[in-house]
């Protein structure tokens, strides 16, 4: 896709120095950015911003016709720390694994896949491969296992003496006096653990001094265990299992089961792969965290750190702070399932990554959607700032093609209320929505999809039962007996417009234009040449027809809930 000239967003800014730094570190090689993800449990919206930050960077750069990857290292040979609340299928039980690698952990009851790691990694796949992103993944299982990075363990542990040193600096190092740093909440400490920072551990000090690498217990796979001797010369390594006190001795230059602490495994990976952006979570690049120290022992192993922006933590609107351990946090996945891979795109592309932002899921996704569709209107005529111009073309597609989109975009609000009120029955949506626009009506649900689907799926799961709309069966005859002279005018002008003007448009027209007709002013006069009791009749009668159709004060907008209703309905339910 062409990308514009005049592009100044801060993927745009990002690249530039990404490129830049490449040359100067690997002239004529691939431009690598990297992700790092740890299946612990469900990979939630908040871990997505470490993969859609180098994802946008790394597809601007696709973009301008250079070579570039984008790998994910899934995290899976980290330890099972804890197990997450509310997820189908898993008990207390899994404790007892609690200290093995993830990938050797049981995978939820009925899931079809082989261990706990491919469980969560099966689903962010899915999800990302929905949202266009194009990555190379690595299974730090099948890195460490195989022996891969055998020779840097072994470095590591050469260098341990001044691995420890930095470390040092900042276990002595004492927090400045000025402004103390605002300590993370518990949801985010929980969320820092699902973006890789494993509990930001550096490695232990037993009898055989600081020690960069933990084994995984040869009897029961956990890492509770403690280095007890090393030989350099012959690389003998014994160790103790504190949790069922088994004990062995290895050669560390043909033992594959084990890794290096975290805050040496992700400099050493730097270094391996030649990775020159990677950002981090708030979590990472405190004082003395993970990012910082890497920095300095990424020149052990030769490499240099990453240009690496911190990122902001994602919320979702009505909810706490995600955390990847608790039951409940929505993951890429849910945010697919009610709205388009295009609107979530955006939200990430949209703000720079040390900008915090939130996901909605309750009535907000209504004015998200309206945003999105005057944005996307905006576009096309032309009117739209380059910033938000280059915003929707990251959204809207890749560097290899435009995601699929819905053919007839219909505002995500009426499709919303289309599907609360038809509950599911395909034949009425389809009659509604074909009543939308008479002169261009819609043929066939295909047109309105995957939108129409996501916005019943969104109706259907995140709507509480008692906001949903149910459609009178019959008349509210003691309502009507009630109503003044005044009220039963605005019944019958509205009555007598409806043949004539049933469309969105003829009946949005309509239900604001009785309150003003009864006041003596043209249906087509503006707020402007109206005295302000206008809006509050306006009010009340909306209120009298969500009564009489509905049986609530509100409800979905009047004219798609009338077209809803049907004119016969609607003429029963009013009285005629």
């Amino acid at each position: 896709m062409a990308q514009s000239t005049e592009t100044t967003d801060w993927v745009s800014r990002f690249a530039d120095e990404v490129i830049e730094e490449s040359e100067r570190r690997a002239p004529g090689k691939p431009v690598v950015v990297a992700s790092g993800l740890s299946p612990s449990g469900p990979i939630h919206l908040g871990n997505l911003r470490e993969v859609m930050t180098p994802h946008l960077v790394a597809d601007e750069i696709r973009r301008r016709g250079r070579r570039v990857r984008h790998l994910i290292s899934w995290d899976d040979y980290d330890r099972f720390r804890k197990v997450p609340q509310g997820i189908d299928g898993v008990d207390g039980s899994w404790a007892e694994h609690i200290g093995k690698p993830l990938t050797s952990v049981p995978a939820p009851r009925g899931s079809a896949h082989p261990n706990w790691s491919e469980h969560f990694k099966a689903a962010m796949t899915e999800a990302l491969a929905g949202l266009g992103v194009e990555f190379d993944g690595i299974s730090q299982t099948a890195q460490y296992t195989s022996g891969v990075y055998r020779e840097q363990i072994l470095h590591a542990i050469r260098h341990r003496g001044e691995i420890d040193a930095i470390l040092d600096q900042y276990r002595t190092k004492k927090a400045p006096a000025k402004k103390p740093q605002k300590p993370l909440d518990e949801a985010e400490l929980e969320a820092a653990e699902g973006s890789g920072a494993a509990a930001e551990d550096d490695g232990s000090s037993g009898t055989a001094g600081y020690f960069p690498y933990k084994p995984y217990c040869g009897n029961c796979e956990k890492d509770l265990t403690t280095v007890t001797s090393y030989v350099d010369d012959t690389t003998e390594l014994s160790y103790t299992c504190t949790a069922c006190g088994f004990a062995e001795t290895v050669r560390l230059n043909e033992f594959n089961r084990g890794k290096l602490v975290w805050k040496v495994d992700w400099p050493m990976r730097w270094a391996y792969e030649g990775v020159v952006f990677e950002p981090s979570g708030v979590d990472h690049s405190s004082p003395g965290s993970s990012f910082q120290v890497g920095g300095q022992i990424v020149g052990i192993f030769g490499g240099k750190q990453p240009i690496g922006p911190m990122y902001a933590f994602v919320g979702i609107s009505g909810m706490a702070k995600m955390s990847s351990s608790k039951g409940g946090v929505p993951t890429p996945g849910d945010a697919l399932k009610i709205m388009e891979p295009q609107l979530l795109r955006w939200l990430y592309a949209r703000r720079r990554p040390n900008q915090s932002f939130k996901i909605a899921f309750d009535q907000e996704i209504q004015r998200l959607y309206d945003e999105w569709d005057k944005l996307d209107a905006k576009v096309a005529e032309g009117s739209a700032l380059p910033a938000d111009v280059a915003a929707h073309s990251r959204a809207v597609g890749t560097a290899g093609g435009e995601l699929p989109r819905t053919p007839r975009p219909l505002p995500y609000r009426t499709l919303a209320s289309v599907a609360d009120i038809t509950a599911g029955h395909e034949d009425q949506a389809l009659r509604i929505l074909g009543e939308l626009d008479p002169e261009n009506p819609i043929t066939t649900l295909d047109e309105a999809r995957p939108r129409y689907d996501r916005a019943e799926a969104w109706i259907n799961h995140h709507v509480p039962a008692d906001q949903r709309t149910v459609v009178r069966e019959e008349p509210d005859a003691e309502l009507l007996k009630s109503l003044d002279e005044a009220s039963r005018q605005s019944l019958r002008l509205l009555l007598d417009g409806l043949a004539e003007n049933w469309s969105l448009d003829g009946l949005t027209h309509l239900v604001y234009g009785v309150p003003k007709v009864q006041a003596g002013f043209p249906a087509d006069a503006t707020p402007k040449e109206l005295p302000p009791e206008i809006k509050t009749a306006q009010r009340t009668f909306f209120a009298l027809l969500y009564h009489l159709l509905v049986g609530r004060d509100t409800g979905p907008r009047l004219p798609t809930l009338l077209l809803a209703v049907g004119q016969d309905r609607v003429r029963t339910l009013l009285g005629e």
